[in-house]
């Protein structure tokens, strides 16, 4: 995600001791792909596509755009 409109040298959140599990600013998987989607200036809110017979988002219900990665 270099130069995408990511601050530079930045670290957002961080891992306990063997890297396994979150200790602090943990982002789950829909925030990643609502905040790449942000980037792309795509809104991740209103793109669905069609699954099993309903509408769905990639971001599902939770996603939110992470803030302070953005530059």
């Amino acid at each position: 995600m270099a130069g995408g409109g990511v601050k530079a040298g930045t670290v957002h959140g961080a891992t306990d001791e063997f890297g396994y599990n979150v200790a602090e600013n943990g982002v789950h998987v829909h925030d990643l792909h609502a905040t790449m989607m942000h980037l792309l200036g795509v809104d991740h809110e209103r793109l669905t596509y069609f699954f099993q017979g309903r509408r769905v988002r990639l971001t599902d219900v939770h996603g939110k755009v992470v803030k302070p990665v953005l530059a």
